[in-house]
Protein backbone atom coordinates (compact mmCIF):
# COMPACT_ATOMS: atom_id res chain seq x y z
CA UNK A 1 0.00 0.00 0.00
CA UNK A 2 1.08 3.29 -1.27
CA UNK A 3 1.23 6.03 1.50
CA UNK A 4 1.82 9.34 1.39
CA UNK A 5 5.24 10.37 1.66
CA UNK A 6 5.02 12.49 5.35
CA UNK A 7 3.59 9.10 7.16
CA UNK A 8 6.39 7.41 8.72
CA UNK A 9 7.18 3.69 8.53
CA UNK A 10 5.33 2.95 11.83
CA UNK A 11 2.45 4.86 11.00
CA UNK A 12 1.83 3.40 8.12
CA UNK A 13 2.29 -0.03 10.01
CA UNK A 14 -0.13 1.03 12.39
CA UNK A 15 -2.82 2.00 9.22
CA UNK A 16 -2.69 -1.77 8.33
CA UNK A 17 -2.96 -3.25 11.21
CA UNK A 18 -6.08 -0.83 11.74
CA UNK A 19 -7.15 -1.87 8.60
CA UNK A 20 -6.75 -5.64 8.90
CA UNK A 21 -8.92 -5.32 12.19
CA UNK A 22 -11.66 -4.34 10.36
CA UNK A 23 -11.72 -6.17 7.98
CA UNK A 24 -11.30 -9.18 10.89
CA UNK A 25 -14.13 -7.75 12.91
CA UNK A 26 -16.20 -7.59 9.51
CA UNK A 27 -15.76 -11.02 8.50
CA UNK A 28 -16.52 -12.12 12.44
CA UNK A 29 -19.79 -10.36 12.09
CA UNK A 30 -20.52 -11.59 8.74
CA UNK A 31 -19.99 -15.38 10.60
CA UNK A 32 -22.31 -14.04 13.40
CA UNK A 33 -25.76 -12.69 10.74
CA UNK A 34 -25.07 -16.19 8.35
CA UNK A 35 -25.50 -18.38 11.67
CA UNK A 36 -28.16 -16.25 13.06
CA UNK A 37 -29.90 -16.28 9.91
CA UNK A 38 -29.83 -20.50 9.27
CA UNK A 39 -30.27 -21.54 12.68
CA UNK A 40 -32.92 -19.02 14.16
CA UNK A 41 -36.46 -19.51 14.32
CA UNK A 42 -38.46 -16.21 12.13
CA UNK A 43 -37.77 -16.48 8.25
CA UNK A 44 -41.54 -16.17 8.43
CA UNK A 45 -44.07 -14.80 11.01
CA UNK A 46 -47.92 -16.13 10.94
CA UNK A 47 -49.66 -12.41 12.01
CA UNK A 48 -52.22 -14.95 13.90
CA UNK A 49 -50.89 -16.74 16.93
CA UNK A 50 -47.56 -15.51 16.62
CA UNK A 51 -46.08 -18.77 14.82
CA UNK A 52 -42.52 -17.95 13.35
CA UNK A 53 -41.18 -20.33 10.53
CA UNK A 54 -37.83 -20.92 9.83
CA UNK A 55 -36.05 -23.31 7.26
CA UNK A 56 -36.25 -26.41 9.18
CA UNK A 57 -39.29 -26.20 11.35
CA UNK A 58 -42.16 -24.47 12.39
CA UNK A 59 -42.85 -23.01 16.20
CA UNK A 60 -45.71 -23.47 18.14
CA UNK A 61 -46.44 -21.95 21.76
CA UNK A 62 -48.48 -24.31 23.49
CA UNK A 63 -48.63 -24.24 27.29
CA UNK A 64 -45.88 -21.62 28.02
CA UNK A 65 -43.34 -23.65 25.79
CA UNK A 66 -42.33 -23.73 21.91
CA UNK A 67 -42.82 -26.95 20.32
CA UNK A 68 -41.47 -27.33 16.88
CA UNK A 69 -43.83 -28.58 14.10
CA UNK A 70 -43.00 -30.12 10.87
CA UNK A 71 -43.43 -27.40 7.98
CA UNK A 72 -46.41 -27.65 5.89
CA UNK A 73 -46.70 -29.94 2.99
CA UNK A 74 -47.23 -27.22 0.69
CA UNK A 75 -43.88 -26.55 1.04
CA UNK A 76 -42.17 -27.64 -2.28
CA UNK A 77 -39.23 -30.18 -0.78
CA UNK A 78 -36.65 -29.74 -3.43
CA UNK A 79 -36.84 -25.77 -2.96
CA UNK A 80 -36.46 -26.23 0.78
CA UNK A 81 -33.45 -28.66 0.47
CA UNK A 82 -32.12 -25.70 -1.83
CA UNK A 83 -32.83 -23.29 0.85
CA UNK A 84 -31.34 -25.01 3.90
CA UNK A 85 -27.91 -26.61 1.93
CA UNK A 86 -27.27 -22.54 0.49
CA UNK A 87 -27.40 -21.80 3.83
CA UNK A 88 -25.68 -23.75 5.66
CA UNK A 89 -22.61 -23.73 3.01
CA UNK A 90 -22.60 -19.88 3.00
CA UNK A 91 -21.68 -20.12 6.93
CA UNK A 92 -19.19 -22.88 6.49
CA UNK A 93 -17.45 -20.61 3.41
CA UNK A 94 -16.99 -17.67 5.44
CA UNK A 95 -15.95 -19.99 8.50
CA UNK A 96 -13.23 -21.66 6.29
CA UNK A 97 -12.16 -17.82 4.93
CA UNK A 98 -11.51 -16.32 8.30
CA UNK A 99 -9.28 -19.18 8.83
CA UNK A 100 -7.70 -18.66 5.70
CA UNK A 101 -7.35 -14.99 6.02
CA UNK A 102 -5.33 -15.16 9.54
CA UNK A 103 -3.39 -18.19 7.24
CA UNK A 104 -2.54 -15.53 5.04
CA UNK A 105 -1.55 -13.18 6.87
CA UNK A 106 1.68 -15.63 7.86
CA UNK A 107 2.35 -17.29 5.06
CA UNK A 108 1.76 -16.15 1.75
CA UNK A 109 3.75 -12.91 0.07
CA UNK A 110 2.38 -9.74 -0.54
CA UNK A 111 1.02 -10.27 -3.60
CA UNK A 112 -1.03 -13.37 -3.36
CA UNK A 113 -2.63 -12.28 0.44
CA UNK A 114 -6.31 -12.16 0.58
CA UNK A 115 -7.28 -13.85 -2.87
CA UNK A 116 -8.61 -16.82 -1.37
CA UNK A 117 -10.32 -15.14 1.36
CA UNK A 118 -12.32 -13.30 -1.37
CA UNK A 119 -12.72 -16.55 -3.02
CA UNK A 120 -14.32 -17.99 0.03
CA UNK A 121 -16.41 -14.23 0.90
CA UNK A 122 -17.88 -13.96 -1.97
CA UNK A 123 -19.15 -18.06 -2.31
CA UNK A 124 -20.83 -17.84 1.14
CA UNK A 125 -21.95 -13.94 -0.66
CA UNK A 126 -23.47 -16.45 -3.97
CA UNK A 127 -25.03 -19.13 -1.67
CA UNK A 128 -26.77 -17.00 1.03
CA UNK A 129 -28.50 -14.97 -1.46
CA UNK A 130 -29.41 -18.27 -3.78
CA UNK A 131 -30.98 -19.31 -0.11
CA UNK A 132 -32.67 -16.01 0.32
CA UNK A 133 -33.57 -15.56 -3.88
CA UNK A 134 -35.51 -18.71 -3.84
CA UNK A 135 -37.07 -18.70 -0.28
CA UNK A 136 -38.84 -15.38 -1.44
CA UNK A 137 -39.66 -17.07 -4.89
CA UNK A 138 -40.76 -20.18 -4.03
CA UNK A 139 -42.28 -19.67 -0.42
CA UNK A 140 -45.10 -17.70 1.23
CA UNK A 141 -46.20 -16.19 -2.33
CA UNK A 142 -50.27 -16.71 -1.29
CA UNK A 143 -49.77 -15.95 2.31
CA UNK A 144 -48.85 -12.50 2.27
CA UNK A 145 -52.00 -11.68 3.82
CA UNK A 146 -51.32 -13.75 6.66
CA UNK A 147 -47.93 -13.29 8.07
CA UNK A 148 -44.55 -11.52 6.88
CA UNK A 149 -40.97 -12.58 6.83
CA UNK A 150 -39.35 -12.67 9.84
CA UNK A 151 -35.86 -11.54 11.14
CA UNK A 152 -34.06 -14.20 9.50
CA UNK A 153 -34.99 -13.53 6.36
CA UNK A 154 -33.70 -9.91 6.66
CA UNK A 155 -30.80 -10.69 8.31
CA UNK A 156 -29.86 -13.12 4.86
CA UNK A 157 -30.42 -10.47 2.91
CA UNK A 158 -28.13 -8.30 5.11
CA UNK A 159 -25.71 -11.36 5.36
CA UNK A 160 -25.13 -10.99 1.43
CA UNK A 161 -24.61 -7.53 1.29
CA UNK A 162 -21.89 -7.99 3.75
CA UNK A 163 -20.34 -10.98 2.22
CA UNK A 164 -20.22 -9.38 -0.37
CA UNK A 165 -18.28 -6.37 0.81
CA UNK A 166 -15.31 -8.22 2.52
CA UNK A 167 -15.12 -10.09 -0.55
CA UNK A 168 -14.77 -6.60 -2.39
CA UNK A 169 -12.39 -5.21 0.03
CA UNK A 170 -10.40 -8.62 0.13
CA UNK A 171 -9.76 -8.17 -3.53
CA UNK A 172 -8.76 -4.83 -3.57
CA UNK A 173 -6.84 -5.19 -0.52
CA UNK A 174 -4.50 -7.63 -2.74
CA UNK A 175 -4.55 -5.37 -5.25
CA UNK A 176 -3.00 -2.92 -2.96
CA UNK A 177 -0.61 -5.32 -1.36
CA UNK A 178 0.71 -6.56 -4.57
CA UNK A 179 1.54 -2.62 -5.52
Amino acid sequence: MNFPPQLSLYQSTVIMLILLAAIFVLHIACIIILLTATIDNAWWVISAGNMPTDIWARWVFVNNSWHSIDLPSTYPESYLQAVQASSVLACIFSIIGIFVFVAQLFTLPKGQRFLVSGVFQFLACLCIMIAASIYTDRFHTNEQSLGSYGHCFILAWIAFALTFLSSIIYFVLRKKTAE
